[in-house]
Protein backbone atom coordinates (compact mmCIF):
# COMPACT_ATOMS: atom_id res chain seq x y z
CA UNK A 1 0.00 0.00 0.00
CA UNK A 2 1.29 3.37 -1.39
CA UNK A 3 1.50 5.91 1.66
CA UNK A 4 -0.22 9.14 0.98
CA UNK A 5 1.80 12.18 1.88
CA UNK A 6 1.51 16.11 0.85
CA UNK A 7 3.93 17.50 -0.40
CA UNK A 8 5.66 20.50 1.37
CA UNK A 9 4.63 24.00 0.34
CA UNK A 10 7.16 26.33 -1.15
CA UNK A 11 7.14 29.98 -1.90
CA UNK A 12 5.50 31.07 -4.35
CA UNK A 13 7.24 31.14 -7.72
CA UNK A 14 6.23 32.61 -10.64
CA UNK A 15 6.58 29.36 -13.41
CA UNK A 16 6.66 31.09 -16.57
CA UNK A 17 9.23 33.39 -16.04
CA UNK A 18 12.29 31.22 -14.89
CA UNK A 19 13.44 27.80 -15.11
CA UNK A 20 15.93 27.73 -13.07
CA UNK A 21 14.11 28.14 -9.63
CA UNK A 22 11.57 25.22 -10.42
CA UNK A 23 14.38 23.03 -11.19
CA UNK A 24 16.25 23.99 -8.12
CA UNK A 25 13.46 23.07 -6.25
CA UNK A 26 12.78 19.43 -7.97
CA UNK A 27 16.79 18.81 -7.50
CA UNK A 28 16.64 19.74 -3.89
CA UNK A 29 13.46 17.09 -3.24
CA UNK A 30 14.13 13.74 -2.29
CA UNK A 31 11.15 12.77 -4.28
CA UNK A 32 11.90 15.25 -7.68
CA UNK A 33 8.54 17.17 -6.49
CA UNK A 34 7.44 19.97 -5.34
CA UNK A 35 4.44 22.61 -4.46
CA UNK A 36 4.37 26.50 -5.91
CA UNK A 37 1.50 28.10 -3.68
CA UNK A 38 -0.17 31.21 -4.01
CA UNK A 39 -2.60 33.02 -2.25
CA UNK A 40 -4.84 33.71 -5.57
CA UNK A 41 -4.11 30.46 -6.49
CA UNK A 42 -5.47 27.68 -4.19
CA UNK A 43 -5.19 24.82 -4.11
CA UNK A 44 -1.91 25.87 -5.81
CA UNK A 45 0.74 23.66 -8.28
CA UNK A 46 2.78 20.40 -7.61
CA UNK A 47 5.64 20.50 -10.13
CA UNK A 48 7.07 16.79 -10.69
CA UNK A 49 10.05 15.29 -12.49
CA UNK A 50 9.14 11.79 -11.84
CA UNK A 51 8.40 9.53 -14.81
CA UNK A 52 5.93 7.35 -13.18
CA UNK A 53 3.95 10.46 -12.00
CA UNK A 54 4.25 11.92 -15.58
CA UNK A 55 2.59 8.30 -16.85
CA UNK A 56 -0.02 8.47 -14.32
CA UNK A 57 -0.87 11.97 -15.36
CA UNK A 58 -0.77 11.65 -19.51
CA UNK A 59 -1.93 8.20 -19.57
CA UNK A 60 -2.87 6.10 -16.85
CA UNK A 61 -5.28 8.77 -15.17
CA UNK A 62 -5.55 10.59 -18.49
CA UNK A 63 -9.59 12.09 -18.17
CA UNK A 64 -8.70 12.88 -14.18
CA UNK A 65 -5.83 15.62 -15.51
CA UNK A 66 -7.49 17.53 -18.39
CA UNK A 67 -5.93 20.87 -19.40
CA UNK A 68 -8.54 22.71 -17.54
CA UNK A 69 -10.54 25.75 -17.20
CA UNK A 70 -7.55 28.15 -15.87
CA UNK A 71 -5.77 27.12 -19.14
CA UNK A 72 -8.23 27.25 -21.91
CA UNK A 73 -9.46 31.25 -20.79
CA UNK A 74 -5.92 32.16 -21.14
CA UNK A 75 -5.13 31.28 -24.61
CA UNK A 76 -8.69 31.47 -25.69
CA UNK A 77 -9.31 34.65 -27.26
CA UNK A 78 -6.43 33.37 -30.11
CA UNK A 79 -7.23 29.74 -29.90
CA UNK A 80 -10.75 29.47 -29.68
CA UNK A 81 -12.39 26.02 -29.90
CA UNK A 82 -8.37 24.59 -31.69
CA UNK A 83 -7.75 21.19 -30.47
CA UNK A 84 -4.91 22.51 -28.20
CA UNK A 85 -7.44 24.15 -26.00
CA UNK A 86 -10.32 22.12 -25.56
CA UNK A 87 -10.97 18.81 -23.41
CA UNK A 88 -14.01 16.00 -23.62
CA UNK A 89 -15.60 15.18 -26.92
CA UNK A 90 -14.35 18.40 -29.00
CA UNK A 91 -10.84 17.51 -28.46
CA UNK A 92 -11.56 14.00 -29.04
CA UNK A 93 -13.20 14.82 -32.49
CA UNK A 94 -10.02 16.78 -33.71
CA UNK A 95 -8.03 14.49 -32.26
CA UNK A 96 -9.28 11.73 -34.78
CA UNK A 97 -9.23 13.93 -37.71
CA UNK A 98 -6.06 15.60 -37.40
CA UNK A 99 -4.55 11.76 -36.74
CA UNK A 100 -6.04 10.64 -40.02
CA UNK A 101 -4.77 13.19 -41.97
CA UNK A 102 -1.25 14.09 -40.37
CA UNK A 103 -0.18 10.54 -40.01
CA UNK A 104 -1.00 9.91 -44.15
CA UNK A 105 1.71 9.39 -46.66
CA UNK A 106 0.78 12.08 -48.78
CA UNK A 107 0.77 14.79 -46.16
CA UNK A 108 4.55 14.04 -45.19
CA UNK A 109 5.20 13.96 -48.86
CA UNK A 110 4.00 17.06 -49.14
CA UNK A 111 5.46 18.50 -45.87
CA UNK A 112 9.12 17.41 -47.20
CA UNK A 113 8.20 19.06 -50.00
CA UNK A 114 7.34 22.66 -49.06
CA UNK A 115 10.14 22.70 -46.33
CA UNK A 116 12.48 21.50 -49.21
CA UNK A 117 11.15 24.63 -51.43
CA UNK A 118 12.12 26.62 -48.48
CA UNK A 119 15.59 25.67 -48.02
CA UNK A 120 16.61 25.63 -51.47
CA UNK A 121 15.12 28.87 -52.71
CA UNK A 122 14.83 30.91 -49.97
CA UNK A 123 16.90 29.80 -46.63
CA UNK A 124 20.44 28.64 -48.48
CA UNK A 125 20.81 31.55 -50.32
CA UNK A 126 19.65 34.19 -47.73
CA UNK A 127 23.00 32.55 -45.59
CA UNK A 128 25.12 32.60 -48.51
CA UNK A 129 23.98 36.04 -48.87
CA UNK A 130 25.54 36.43 -45.12
CA UNK A 131 28.25 34.54 -45.48
CA UNK A 132 29.75 36.83 -48.15
CA UNK A 133 29.71 39.90 -45.57
CA UNK A 134 32.05 37.40 -42.52
CA UNK A 135 31.97 40.60 -40.24
CA UNK A 136 28.41 40.71 -40.38
CA UNK A 137 26.69 38.57 -37.39
CA UNK A 138 22.75 37.41 -38.16
CA UNK A 139 20.40 36.00 -35.34
CA UNK A 140 19.65 32.64 -36.57
CA UNK A 141 16.90 32.52 -34.29
CA UNK A 142 14.66 35.17 -36.31
CA UNK A 143 15.57 33.07 -39.62
CA UNK A 144 14.19 29.93 -37.78
CA UNK A 145 10.99 31.81 -37.06
CA UNK A 146 10.76 33.58 -40.53
CA UNK A 147 11.53 29.33 -41.97
CA UNK A 148 9.03 28.02 -40.00
CA UNK A 149 6.20 30.53 -39.95
CA UNK A 150 6.43 30.48 -44.00
CA UNK A 151 6.26 26.51 -44.07
CA UNK A 152 3.95 26.27 -41.30
CA UNK A 153 1.31 28.87 -43.09
CA UNK A 154 1.67 27.38 -46.81
CA UNK A 155 0.92 23.53 -44.72
CA UNK A 156 -2.32 25.09 -43.37
CA UNK A 157 -3.91 27.81 -45.49
CA UNK A 158 -1.51 27.37 -48.71
CA UNK A 159 -0.64 31.17 -48.00
CA UNK A 160 3.18 31.96 -48.22
CA UNK A 161 3.71 35.13 -46.57
CA UNK A 162 6.83 35.28 -47.66
CA UNK A 163 8.89 36.34 -44.32
CA UNK A 164 12.36 34.24 -45.47
CA UNK A 165 12.74 36.96 -48.82
CA UNK A 166 15.85 38.19 -49.47
CA UNK A 167 14.66 41.52 -48.17
CA UNK A 168 13.45 39.80 -44.51
CA UNK A 169 10.20 41.74 -45.54
CA UNK A 170 8.12 42.29 -42.11
CA UNK A 171 4.63 40.58 -42.62
CA UNK A 172 1.51 41.92 -41.31
CA UNK A 173 0.38 38.47 -40.61
CA UNK A 174 3.59 37.42 -38.80
CA UNK A 175 3.23 40.73 -36.52
CA UNK A 176 -0.50 40.31 -35.88
CA UNK A 177 0.53 36.40 -34.76
CA UNK A 178 3.50 36.95 -32.79
CA UNK A 179 1.80 39.68 -30.73
CA UNK A 180 -1.08 37.81 -30.20
CA UNK A 181 1.15 34.54 -29.18
CA UNK A 182 2.74 36.95 -26.95
CA UNK A 183 0.14 38.77 -24.82
CA UNK A 184 -1.84 35.51 -24.49
CA UNK A 185 1.05 34.14 -22.59
CA UNK A 186 1.56 37.38 -20.71
CA UNK A 187 -1.88 36.61 -19.38
CA UNK A 188 -0.25 33.55 -17.40
CA UNK A 189 1.75 36.23 -15.79
CA UNK A 190 -0.37 38.85 -13.78
CA UNK A 191 -0.26 38.27 -10.06
CA UNK A 192 -4.17 37.26 -10.63
CA UNK A 193 -6.28 36.38 -13.48
CA UNK A 194 -8.64 39.21 -12.50
CA UNK A 195 -5.83 41.91 -13.85
CA UNK A 196 -6.14 40.98 -16.87
CA UNK A 197 -9.76 40.18 -16.97
CA UNK A 198 -10.29 43.80 -15.66
CA UNK A 199 -8.14 44.96 -18.43
CA UNK A 200 -10.24 42.72 -21.00
CA UNK A 201 -13.28 44.11 -20.01
CA UNK A 202 -12.30 47.97 -20.43
CA UNK A 203 -10.44 46.89 -23.57
CA UNK A 204 -7.23 48.52 -22.25
CA UNK A 205 -3.42 48.56 -22.21
CA UNK A 206 -2.13 44.70 -23.37
CA UNK A 207 -5.46 43.64 -23.71
CA UNK A 208 -6.62 46.04 -26.17
CA UNK A 209 -3.62 45.50 -28.22
CA UNK A 210 -4.29 41.53 -27.57
CA UNK A 211 -7.81 42.03 -29.24
CA UNK A 212 -6.65 44.30 -32.03
CA UNK A 213 -4.02 41.34 -33.28
CA UNK A 214 -6.71 38.58 -33.10
CA UNK A 215 -8.83 40.85 -35.19
CA UNK A 216 -6.27 40.72 -38.02
CA UNK A 217 -5.46 37.02 -37.80
CA UNK A 218 -9.51 36.31 -37.58
CA UNK A 219 -9.21 38.29 -40.94
CA UNK A 220 -7.06 36.48 -42.71
CA UNK A 221 -8.29 33.15 -41.75
CA UNK A 222 -11.47 34.22 -42.88
CA UNK A 223 -10.54 35.48 -45.57
CA UNK A 224 -8.41 32.37 -47.30
CA UNK A 225 -11.22 30.26 -45.47
CA UNK A 226 -13.57 31.82 -47.86
CA UNK A 227 -11.52 31.92 -50.52
CA UNK A 228 -11.37 27.75 -50.46
CA UNK A 229 -14.94 28.29 -49.97
CA UNK A 230 -15.54 29.42 -53.77
CA UNK A 231 -12.34 27.27 -55.42
CA UNK A 232 -14.55 24.52 -54.05
CA UNK A 233 -12.79 21.18 -54.77
CA UNK A 234 -11.40 20.69 -51.79
CA UNK A 235 -10.50 16.89 -52.00
CA UNK A 236 -7.63 18.61 -54.89
CA UNK A 237 -5.99 20.63 -52.50
CA UNK A 238 -2.93 19.66 -50.47
CA UNK A 239 -3.16 22.36 -47.52
CA UNK A 240 -4.48 21.33 -43.82
CA UNK A 241 -7.34 23.83 -43.96
CA UNK A 242 -8.68 21.84 -47.38
CA UNK A 243 -8.58 18.87 -45.83
CA UNK A 244 -10.23 20.04 -42.42
CA UNK A 245 -13.14 21.95 -44.82
CA UNK A 246 -13.86 18.55 -46.45
CA UNK A 247 -15.50 17.41 -43.01
CA UNK A 248 -16.46 21.09 -41.19
CA UNK A 249 -18.61 23.45 -42.45
CA UNK A 250 -18.39 26.38 -39.27
CA UNK A 251 -16.40 28.19 -40.48
CA UNK A 252 -15.27 29.62 -37.19
CA UNK A 253 -14.59 26.55 -35.87
CA UNK A 254 -11.90 25.61 -39.09
CA UNK A 255 -10.40 29.27 -37.94
CA UNK A 256 -9.43 28.06 -34.33
CA UNK A 257 -8.10 24.86 -36.02
CA UNK A 258 -5.83 26.22 -38.14
CA UNK A 259 -4.57 28.89 -36.15
CA UNK A 260 -4.03 26.23 -33.32
CA UNK A 261 -1.57 24.34 -35.53
CA UNK A 262 -0.27 27.84 -36.40
CA UNK A 263 0.98 28.05 -33.45
CA UNK A 264 2.07 25.08 -32.12
CA UNK A 265 4.28 24.34 -35.43
CA UNK A 266 5.98 27.91 -35.78
CA UNK A 267 7.44 28.12 -32.32
CA UNK A 268 8.45 24.89 -31.11
CA UNK A 269 10.54 24.14 -34.53
CA UNK A 270 11.91 27.30 -34.73
CA UNK A 271 13.47 26.85 -30.70
CA UNK A 272 14.11 23.15 -31.45
CA UNK A 273 16.58 24.31 -34.80
CA UNK A 274 17.97 27.13 -32.69
CA UNK A 275 19.51 24.98 -29.83
CA UNK A 276 20.27 22.71 -31.98
CA UNK A 277 22.81 24.81 -33.72
CA UNK A 278 24.10 26.35 -30.48
CA UNK A 279 25.17 23.06 -29.58
CA UNK A 280 26.79 22.14 -33.20
CA UNK A 281 28.51 25.81 -32.20
CA UNK A 282 29.36 24.63 -28.72
CA UNK A 283 30.54 20.90 -30.09
CA UNK A 284 32.19 20.59 -33.67
CA UNK A 285 33.25 16.98 -33.02
CA UNK A 286 28.82 16.33 -33.14
CA UNK A 287 28.66 18.61 -35.96
CA UNK A 288 31.58 16.51 -38.11
CA UNK A 289 29.38 12.97 -37.43
CA UNK A 290 26.83 14.34 -38.99
CA UNK A 291 28.38 15.94 -41.73
CA UNK A 292 30.14 12.08 -42.19
CA UNK A 293 27.00 10.24 -41.54
CA UNK A 294 25.57 12.12 -44.34
CA UNK A 295 28.35 12.14 -46.71
CA UNK A 296 28.21 8.00 -46.11
CA UNK A 297 24.15 8.05 -47.09
CA UNK A 298 23.87 10.99 -49.65
CA UNK A 299 27.26 11.29 -51.02
CA UNK A 300 30.05 13.67 -50.50
CA UNK A 301 28.81 17.29 -50.47
CA UNK A 302 31.11 20.18 -51.25
CA UNK A 303 31.12 23.60 -53.15
CA UNK A 304 29.44 22.53 -55.91
CA UNK A 305 27.06 19.97 -54.85
CA UNK A 306 23.06 20.43 -55.30
CA UNK A 307 21.91 17.42 -52.52
CA UNK A 308 21.68 19.94 -49.86
CA UNK A 309 18.04 18.52 -48.37
CA UNK A 310 17.82 14.62 -47.84
CA UNK A 311 15.35 12.45 -49.09
CA UNK A 312 12.19 10.60 -46.91
CA UNK A 313 14.88 7.33 -47.59
CA UNK A 314 17.95 9.08 -46.98
CA UNK A 315 16.74 10.24 -43.43
CA UNK A 316 15.71 7.42 -42.21
CA UNK A 317 19.44 5.97 -42.28
CA UNK A 318 20.55 8.66 -41.20
CA UNK A 319 20.37 7.37 -37.07
CA UNK A 320 23.25 9.89 -35.60
CA UNK A 321 21.62 12.68 -36.70
CA UNK A 322 17.77 11.50 -35.19
CA UNK A 323 20.19 10.96 -31.49
CA UNK A 324 21.35 14.44 -32.34
CA UNK A 325 17.89 15.94 -32.87
CA UNK A 326 16.70 13.92 -29.47
CA UNK A 327 19.39 15.05 -27.17
CA UNK A 328 19.01 18.64 -28.51
CA UNK A 329 15.18 18.54 -27.05
CA UNK A 330 16.39 16.39 -24.01
CA UNK A 331 18.40 19.43 -22.60
CA UNK A 332 16.31 22.34 -24.58
CA UNK A 333 13.00 20.98 -24.89
CA UNK A 334 10.69 23.71 -26.87
CA UNK A 335 8.04 23.25 -24.47
CA UNK A 336 9.63 23.55 -21.18
CA UNK A 337 6.58 22.20 -18.94
CA UNK A 338 2.97 21.16 -19.18
CA UNK A 339 0.14 22.06 -17.05
CA UNK A 340 -3.18 19.71 -16.10
CA UNK A 341 -5.31 20.45 -13.75
CA UNK A 342 -6.63 17.22 -11.63
CA UNK A 343 -10.66 16.54 -11.71
CA UNK A 344 -11.00 14.71 -8.63
CA UNK A 345 -8.95 14.07 -5.67
CA UNK A 346 -6.11 11.52 -6.56
CA UNK A 347 -2.60 9.94 -5.36
CA UNK A 348 0.48 9.79 -7.47
CA UNK A 349 2.33 7.17 -7.69
CA UNK A 350 5.13 8.26 -5.34
CA UNK A 351 2.34 8.95 -2.81
CA UNK A 352 1.68 12.81 -3.14
CA UNK A 353 -2.18 14.07 -2.67
CA UNK A 354 -3.54 15.86 -5.58
CA UNK A 355 -6.56 17.65 -4.57
CA UNK A 356 -9.32 18.43 -6.95
CA UNK A 357 -8.56 21.87 -8.57
CA UNK A 358 -4.66 21.46 -8.55
CA UNK A 359 -2.46 22.44 -11.23
CA UNK A 360 0.09 19.36 -11.84
CA UNK A 361 3.19 20.20 -13.73
CA UNK A 362 5.49 18.61 -15.21
CA UNK A 363 8.47 20.13 -16.08
CA UNK A 364 10.26 18.56 -19.13
CA UNK A 365 13.19 21.40 -18.71
CA UNK A 366 13.98 19.89 -15.16
CA UNK A 367 13.63 16.28 -15.98
CA UNK A 368 16.16 16.48 -18.90
CA UNK A 369 18.57 18.07 -15.66
CA UNK A 370 17.93 15.23 -12.95
CA UNK A 371 20.91 12.83 -12.29
CA UNK A 372 17.98 10.19 -11.00
CA UNK A 373 15.99 9.47 -14.56
CA UNK A 374 19.29 10.09 -17.23
CA UNK A 375 22.76 9.57 -14.97
CA UNK A 376 25.54 11.25 -13.72
CA UNK A 377 26.28 11.98 -17.34
CA UNK A 378 23.07 14.21 -17.61
CA UNK A 379 24.76 17.74 -18.08
CA UNK A 380 26.52 16.52 -21.27
CA UNK A 381 25.41 16.99 -24.57
CA UNK A 382 25.79 13.33 -25.88
CA UNK A 383 24.37 12.14 -28.84
CA UNK A 384 25.52 8.33 -28.16
CA UNK A 385 23.01 8.05 -25.57
CA UNK A 386 20.41 7.43 -28.12
CA UNK A 387 22.38 4.86 -29.91
CA UNK A 388 22.84 1.02 -29.63
CA UNK A 389 25.29 -0.75 -31.91
CA UNK A 390 24.59 2.42 -34.33
CA UNK A 391 20.84 2.45 -34.54
CA UNK A 392 18.55 5.09 -32.25
CA UNK A 393 17.08 3.42 -29.63
CA UNK A 394 13.99 5.66 -28.10
CA UNK A 395 13.63 5.92 -24.44
CA UNK A 396 10.22 5.56 -22.52
CA UNK A 397 7.70 8.73 -23.60
CA UNK A 398 7.33 9.50 -19.77
CA UNK A 399 11.17 9.86 -19.15
CA UNK A 400 11.02 11.94 -22.41
CA UNK A 401 7.80 14.13 -22.52
CA UNK A 402 8.97 15.76 -24.96
CA UNK A 403 6.20 14.77 -27.38
CA UNK A 404 4.21 14.09 -24.66
CA UNK A 405 2.70 10.49 -24.03
CA UNK A 406 -0.72 9.12 -23.70
CA UNK A 407 -3.53 9.88 -25.86
CA UNK A 408 -2.39 13.65 -25.91
CA UNK A 409 1.14 12.48 -27.42
CA UNK A 410 2.27 15.33 -30.09
CA UNK A 411 0.31 14.25 -33.84
CA UNK A 412 3.04 16.16 -35.40
CA UNK A 413 6.09 14.83 -33.98
CA UNK A 414 6.84 13.15 -37.48
CA UNK A 415 6.55 16.20 -39.44
CA UNK A 416 7.95 18.21 -37.03
CA UNK A 417 11.33 15.54 -36.87
CA UNK A 418 11.37 15.75 -40.89
CA UNK A 419 11.70 19.81 -40.90
CA UNK A 420 13.85 20.16 -38.22
CA UNK A 421 16.41 17.14 -39.67
CA UNK A 422 16.15 18.96 -43.38
CA UNK A 423 17.20 21.93 -41.92
CA UNK A 424 20.36 20.52 -40.10
CA UNK A 425 21.48 18.26 -43.33
CA UNK A 426 21.26 21.21 -45.55
CA UNK A 427 23.34 23.47 -43.31
CA UNK A 428 25.42 21.02 -41.68
CA UNK A 429 26.74 19.92 -45.52
CA UNK A 430 26.65 23.84 -47.05
CA UNK A 431 27.95 26.36 -43.82
CA UNK A 432 29.86 26.74 -41.29
CA UNK A 433 27.88 28.17 -38.59
CA UNK A 434 29.10 29.81 -35.90
CA UNK A 435 27.86 31.51 -32.21
CA UNK A 436 28.99 34.78 -31.95
CA UNK A 437 29.38 34.97 -28.39
CA UNK A 438 30.36 30.96 -27.92
CA UNK A 439 31.10 31.58 -23.70
CA UNK A 440 26.95 32.94 -23.69
CA UNK A 441 24.85 30.69 -22.34
CA UNK A 442 21.15 31.14 -23.47
CA UNK A 443 18.89 32.40 -21.44
CA UNK A 444 15.38 32.11 -22.38
CA UNK A 445 12.88 34.78 -22.38
CA UNK A 446 9.19 34.27 -20.52
CA UNK A 447 6.19 32.10 -22.43
CA UNK A 448 4.97 28.72 -22.72
CA UNK A 449 7.75 27.96 -25.74
CA UNK A 450 11.58 28.41 -25.57
CA UNK A 451 12.77 31.56 -26.82
CA UNK A 452 15.95 32.91 -26.12
CA UNK A 453 16.63 35.95 -25.02
CA UNK A 454 17.63 38.51 -27.54
CA UNK A 455 18.30 35.74 -30.05
CA UNK A 456 20.97 33.86 -31.06
CA UNK A 457 23.95 35.96 -33.19
CA UNK A 458 25.86 34.09 -35.31
CA UNK A 459 28.72 34.31 -38.25
CA UNK A 460 28.59 32.27 -41.26
CA UNK A 461 30.81 31.16 -43.89
CA UNK A 462 30.60 28.81 -46.79
CA UNK A 463 32.15 25.44 -45.88
CA UNK A 464 35.41 24.61 -47.48
CA UNK A 465 35.68 20.70 -48.76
Amino acid sequence: MVQLRRVPELPHLQLVQGLRQPLRLVHASPQKIAHRNHPSSRPGNIITADPENVEHILKTKFHNYPKGKPFTTILGDLLGRGIFNVDGDAWLFQRKMASLELGSISVRSYALEIVSSEIQSRLIPLLASFAEDRNDAVDLQDLFRRFSFDNICKFSFGLDPGCLQLSLPISDFSVAFDTASKLSRGRAMTSSPIVWKIKRFFNIGSERQLRDAVKMVDSLAKSMIEQRREMGNFSTQKDLLSRFMANIDDDQYLRDIVVSFLLAGRDTIASGLTSLFYLLSQHPEVKRAILEESDRVMGRSGSGSRSWVASFEQMREMHYLHAVIYETMRLYPPIQFDSKYCQDDDVLPDGTFVQSGTRVTYHQYAMGRMESVWGSDCLEFNPERWLKNGLFTPECPFKYPVFQGGERVCLGKELALLEMKSVAVALVRRFDIQVSEPDRTPRFAPGLTATVRGGLPVRIQERKG
